[in-house]
């Protein structure tokens, strides 16, 4: 699978900041503040979605969960990033393959994408 990486995150300082230490570290994100690039998920065929989990056209959550469920969807691996109490119940309920609260460390967020290489 390719070093591509979806990030969804509605602010977009996190989106930026996001963005760009990923780009540095090699891989080609895929940007966007709202549910719209998982849409195109089998056209893009990232290595890993980062998700926020209050976007402004809904919930990461159910967006995550909708998205593991359908059979072409899947496989590709998600992951919740947000400051919500409960993240980790969040990403367990909806089938996430993992989760990153905010604020987070750049060095975590390097730790956990070389997760899904």
């Amino acid at each position: 699978m390719a070093r591509k990486i979806i990030i969804i995150e509605d602010d977009p300082d996190t989106l930026d900041i996001m963005s760009y230490i990923l780009n540095e570290e090699g891989y080609e994100t895929i940007t966007a503040g709202n549910s719209k690039p998982l849409e195109e998920v089998n056209v893009h065929q990232p290595m890993l979605i980062l998700l926020d989990n209050r976007l402004t056209d809904g919930s990461g959550g159910d967006f995550c969960k909708k998205f593991k469920k359908n059979p072409e969807t899947m496989h590709f691996p998600v992951v919740l990033v947000s400051a919500n109490m409960g993240l980790e119940t969040i990403a367990s309920e909806c089938n996430a393959d993992g989760y990153l609260k905010k604020p987070f460390d750049i060095a975590d967020l390097i730790e956990l994408v070389k997760r899904f290489r």
